[in-house]
């Protein structure tokens, strides 16, 4: 914040997810200037990109970064710098199978996040690089499985496999002792959209699983004799998505959107984060988790109505955790079960929570969580709206609230009305495809450090004019977000008309 406020550099994304209200930054052009003259005097990173020269390879470069538009071959490469000296590379665009080689022995980060075209065999070796730290596969939709070698890096203290293909970790990660943060959790199969469709993504994948079962056989065949057909990129690639996603997926009933651990993840002592991960496969994950006293962050998935007691007990036994996320796919859901766990004395730490899964009702011991700063809701089905509107308009810290898909049963018509001296400290609030919802109301002196307004409703219940009322009130609003654009032009006008009331002159985003 203080060098956004010294024009060095500029915030460029807007997030509902952070105090700030920022999710992202760009360089000033001036200081991209600068930065770029003084990495180049010190030899301190080089951007291998079109147009770029070499560097005298008696030159030590630590940092190698390969831009999306650089289309050298191997030769270039490798006389680009001394590959023998690479401590970090970073690869954006598409992955050429040279980019890891055998010199870069001191490699200490890798980071190949949304790289396009990287593949399971691409990392078969990677157990080589004994000095690496850091590994980002983020969004590399193309990776199925860790190779067994990923054991052999004990010095590693990130793992990043977000947004992968990957369902299941190897036996050999419980090995990597230093792990400090492994960030896992899919997108799902068939394409789906978000972290959040895992509900509608697992019944997807058993309506569909009949339509496969002749093709995905003929498919399994042709891996073990490529040479009896055709296409073999493509055979391969089908194969993969239904031998690595969608069986394991159906069989196991595994959430689609979390990633199933090895036993022993006990022996990660040092871990600060953890998850997406599934816990319905085994007490012994569960205890391990409950081992893991220095955890901040985890997510977890797999909650189910035979181990969620047992996994709010263990829990408790967390003392350092600040953020945790808990989904549970299915009608038996969270119902009954938080309490116990919300009255411990490790829940009181608790900044972040979020919750997928059915509730009915929101736990009265919510009220205690002092010092809790982001909620999220989905899918809690809760039924009494307003007491739950009650209860979290006592929370004194919280500043950022996300009700969204399912939050509230809708069969009824929703009216949220927000009361006066409520919420105190909140700056973000959204309000994303709450079914039924009829009107929302800010009485004088409600939210008054309002700041953002999101909302994505549907759009035959958007009524002309009578949605919102008290926008003006809101003295410190400075956007209105609308997710839809079409929305009623009467309902958008409503809007317009009561933001230009306000003296705080809040703009309206589409």
């Amino acid at each position: 914040m203080s060098l956004i406020e010294r024009s060095m550099i500029l915030p460029c994304k807007q997030s509902v997810h952070s105090r700030e209200g920022i999710d992202s930054c760009e360089i000033h052009d001036l200081m991209r200037e600068i930065g770029i003259s003084k990495s180049a005097a010190k030899n301190l990173v080089f951007r291998l990109e079109e147009g770029s020269s070499s560097y005298n390879k008696s030159t030590a470069v630590h940092h190698l970064a390969i831009g999306s538009n650089w289309n050298g071959n191997r030769r270039e490469f490798e006389n680009a710098v001394n590959l023998s000296r690479i401590r970090s590379l970073s690869v954006f665009g598409k992955w050429k199978d040279f980019f890891i080689s055998d010199k870069m022995r001191l490699l200490r980060v890798l980071d190949l996040e949304g790289t396009s075209g990287l593949a399971d065999h691409h990392l078969e070796h990677i157990g080589k690089f004994l000095h690496l730290k850091y590994l980002s596969l983020r969004g590399c939709h193309g990776i199925y499985h860790l190779p067994a070698s990923v054991g052999n890096l004990v010095r590693m203290e990130t793992l990043d496999i977000k947004h992968t293909s990957i369902i299941k970790l190897p036996k050999a990660i419980t090995r990597l002792r230093k792990l400090r943060y492994l960030r896992c959790g899919r997108l799902g199969v068939f394409g789906a959209g978000s972290y959040e469709a895992g509900e509608d993504m697992l019944k997807l994948a058993r309506d569909r699983l009949s339509l496969l079962m002749f093709s995905s056989v003929r498919f399994c065949v042709a891996c073990w004799a490529p040479q009896i057909m055709d296409d073999d990129m493509n055979r391969r690639d089908v194969c993969t998505v239904c031998c690595c996603n969608v069986f394991p997926l159906v069989a196991r009933g595994l959430d689609p959107c979390s990633v199933v651990i090895p036993s022993g993840v006990n022996k990660l002592s040092e871990l600060h984060t953890l998850g997406t991960v599934n816990i319905g496969r085994g007490k012994a994950i569960i205890q391990g988790i409950g081992s893991l006293k220095w955890l901040k962050k985890l997510r977890v998935a797999g909650v189910t109505r035979k181990n969620r007691r047992e996994f709010f007990s263990a829990l408790a036994n967390l003392s350092n955790l600040e953020s945790l996320l808990v989904r549970s796919v299915g009608m038996t859901g969270l119902d009954g079960c938080l309490d116990d766990y919300l009255t411990s004395a490790p829940a009181k730490s608790l900044q972040s929570l979020k919750l997928y899964g059915n509730l009915v009702k929101l736990p009265e011991s919510v009220r205690e969580l002092w010092d809790l700063s982001k909620l999220v809701l989905r899918s809690t089905r809760i039924l009494e709206h307003e007491a739950a509107i009650e209860v979290l308009g006592k929370l004194p810290q919280l500043f950022s609230l996300r009700l969204l898909e399912k939050s509230f049963h809708g069969e009824d018509e929703l009216r949220f009305t927000f009361h006066r001296g409520t919420f105190p400290s909140l700056k973000v609030l959204e309000l994303n495809g709450i079914q039924g919802l009829r009107s929302v109301e800010f009485e004088e002196g409600a939210m008054d450090q309002l700041e953002r307004l999101d909302f994505h409703g549907n759009r035959n219940e958007a009524n002309a004019g009578t949605m919102f009322s008290g926008l003006a009130s809101l003295p410190r609003l400075r956007e209105f977000v609308l997710g839809n654009d079409n929305y009623k032009e009467g309902f958008v006008e409503d809007v317009r008309a009561q933001l230009a009331q306000n003296t705080s002159t809040p703009v309206l985003k589409r």
